[in-house]
């Protein structure tokens, strides 16, 4: 019986760790993009969070989760997100500008599905 307990045991803690290096791996691989390729929506929503405001949107500056886990871990409250204007739209869209606490900038541009790291 103590021989199983301990199997089980070794196959959580190898899952644990196989999950925690998966979840590394991903973070690592976040393409880049220079700013003066992203659309000229997120170039301006960048400038008005350099300047503080005002934001268009009532949501801009809530704090963003990071649920998809697709951008390096952190605390809560570590992220905020500020909504891009997508054209032709009637809700905020699918585009949004993410700032971490050190001034870090992700754009995405399908809802958080994926992200750029946006170099300035």
């Amino acid at each position: 019986m103590r021989r199983i307990v301990s199997l089980v045991l070794l196959f959580l803690i190898a899952s644990l760790a196989t999950s925690s290096l998966l979840a590394q791996t991903k973070q690592r691989s976040i393409p880049t993009i220079d700013a003066n390729e992203l659309p000229s929506e997120a170039r301006h929503t960048i400038a008005l969070i350099k300047k503080g405001g005002p934001y268009p949107y009532k949501k801009d500056g809530v704090v963003f989760g990071n649920f998809e886990r697709l951008l390096p871990l952190h605390e809560r409250g570590y992220y905020k997100e500020f909504t891009v204007p997508t054209p032709g739209s009637r809700d905020r869209g699918a585009r949004r500008i993410i700032v971490g606490k050190a001034g870090e900038i992700y754009y995405t541009g399908n809802h958080y599905a994926s992200f750029n790291r946006v170099r300035e």
